[in-house]
């Protein structure tokens, strides 16, 4: 079974055809630059052209960076505020004229890396999935299922939203060395820890591939390990979500 997974970034919109048994692209991803301001309309036309960029017709998947619920965009942090309250799957489903379905961006990473990386090596446990980027995301997996919407994020650390410390935007930003990046964000998941306990800790999302210069510094009770799909994780995600709610409407 071959799906279309969509990926809305800060910087840019990823496409790719997932081969859902193996969670692999079958070709090489389309990528489009987000358009400034990355209102709905001008998103939703990119995600378009990605579908039609791949003459591709079925089901697809989309992440949405917020929380949504049944389709809807709830929470726009690090998006137009436009999003709120917009029916994301409506809006990509007339874009493309695909059968959309949308998903939290880190929830759909952490679906990828729970049925085709890091999940395979832990069963059973519970495992916190948390994407670094422009903020910071989180999904929860318990026996391999998703907890929907979890937005540690915004959790305060310190009278400040925990992406304001430790996303990799931050780290950019106040030019952290990753000795002091590894501090700051050992704080984050720090406070973390004591509300989830988490088993496991997968760290994803761009940064994920610099791993082995800071995750050896984390002091944290749980296992942290880097991601292994990477920058494939959200489209993979996106594309398994898709197909799941398309055969049973659940996932």
């Amino acid at each position: 079974m071959i799906v279309l997974g969509v990926d809305f970034g800060g910087s840019g919109i990823k496409g790719g055809l997932v081969d859902i048994d193996r969670g692999e692209l079958i070709q090489p991803r389309i990528r489009i630059p987000t358009p400034d301001g990355a209102k709905p309309k001008d998103v939703a036309g990119v995600v378009g052209e990605i579908c039609r960029g791949f003459g591709y017709q079925g089901p697809a998947g989309g992440t949405i960076p917020g929380v949504v619920q049944h389709g809807v965009v709830m929470t726009a942090a690090n998006i137009d505020e436009g999003w709120v309250g917009k029916n994301a799957e409506r809006l990509f489903s007339q874009a493309s004229g695909c059968d959309f379905y949308a998903v939290n961006d880190a929830d759909a990473a952490g679906l990828a890396e729970i049925r085709f990386g890091v999940g395979k090596e832990h069963p059973g446990q519970v495992i916190l999935m948390i994407t670094l980027g422009t903020g910071i995301g989180s999904a929860l997996f318990v026996d391999g299922r998703l907890v929907p919407n979890l937005e540690l994020g915004h959790l305060k650390v310190r009278e400040k939203d925990a992406e304001k410390r430790a996303s990799d935007a931050a780290r950019q930003k106040k030019e952290m060395t990753w000795p002091v990046y590894a501090e700051v964000l050992d704080e984050v998941l720090r406070e973390i820890e004591a509300l989830i306990w988490p088993d496991v800790i997968v760290i994803g999302g761009g940064i994920s591939k610099e791993g082995e210069k800071y995750i050896p510094l984390l002091k944290r009770r749980a296992k942290v390990v880097p991601a292994q799909l990477l920058n494939q994780a959200g489209i993979i995600g996106a594309a398994l979500y898709a197909y799941e709610m398309d055969r049973s409407g659940k996932i």
